[in-house]
């Protein structure tokens, strides 16, 4: 009975030191994130894939359903906090990051994922409405959560990730836009954002980078994707032949918010299937 109990008290030793080994070792344990777009798509990746590394979120979007959803997807071991409010208007911004820091305690890590494009856009807008719309939410709403949120950083640093894309580093396919597309021409603005920022905080311990999805399955390109050959035709414009798992997009964005990446700022990075390279 003695060597049982013993080996009982090994166990449960090895036990703990095995689980204090797997938290020691999440990438993002305790950081304090705000992720904006979180009711779908790579915003919700990304809440999932960092809340898994440890980190404390504050889920951001307007769409207070999808908010639930990824919300009820996360592990309760971790705090995470839902925040209705859109990211192009002043207000809503600034209650975000206010949000994040009364509940967490702080902002360690912006993504600024929430976006849209114009073939979601509502049926009554014309082009410049769509124009207004695709900006204002792409453009100025990572400007806006850039801005409060490098407020709360700059005595402690922290790192600012934006989602750019491809299509903000080339043109668009040849016959997939008409050249006035505000897409492209916001998330090349997000690009320029993003550099900008990385030389004005870099002083301030603030690193900024941009990812640069290729074509992924996310609410965005669902209505691109739901005809076989409009698939087939994207799909062969990535030399890998296919489009990306918005999984495959989070866990980018978790090495370059993480401390791994605390030599990297400035960057803009394909995650591509090879699209870029030809």
């Amino acid at each position: 009975m003695i060597v049982l109990k013993y080996i009982w008290i090994i166990q449960s030793q090895l036990q703990t030191l095995d689980l204090n080994k797997k938290v020691f070792n999440m990438r993002l344990n305790n950081k304090r994130v705000i992720i904006t777009g979180a009711g779908s798509g790579i915003g919700r990746a990304c809440a999932q894939t960092f809340n898994r590394e440890g980190a404390n979120i504050v889920l951001a979007d307007i769409n207070g359903e999808g908010l639930a959803e990824t919300k009820d997807s996360l592990n309760t071991n971790r705090k995470s906090e839902i925040g209705l409010g859109d990211v192009s208007k002043k207000d809503d911004a600034k209650s975000l990051i206010e949000l994040t820091e009364k509940s967490l305690g702080g902002v360690d890590i912006l993504i600024n994922s929430a976006g849209v494009s114009p073939r979601n856009a509502p049926e009554e807008y014309d082009f410049e409405q769509i124009w207004d719309w695709v900006i204002d939410v792409n453009l100025k709403g990572t400007y806006l959560m850039s801005h409060f949120a490098v407020e709360k950083m700059k005595g402690s640093g922290g790192s600012i990730l934006n989602l750019a894309s491809i299509i903000g580093l080339v043109g668009y396919n040849q016959g997939m836009s008409t050249g006035l597309n505000p897409y492209p021409h916001s998330k090349g603005g997000v690009v320029q954002m993003t550099r900008d920022m990385a030389v004005g905080f870099a002083k301030s311990n603030i690193r900024v980078n941009a990812l640069c999805p290729g074509f992924s399955k996310t609410n965005l390109t669902e209505i691109l994707l739901k005809e076989k050959k409009s698939l087939d035709h994207i799909e062969s414009l990535h030399p890998m032949g296919r489009l990306a798992e918005p999984e495959e997009i989070s866990n980018a964005a978790l090495f370059l918010s993480s401390d791994e990446a605390s030599f990297i700022t400035g960057v803009c990075l394909p995650v591509d299937g090879g699209y870029t390279a030809q």
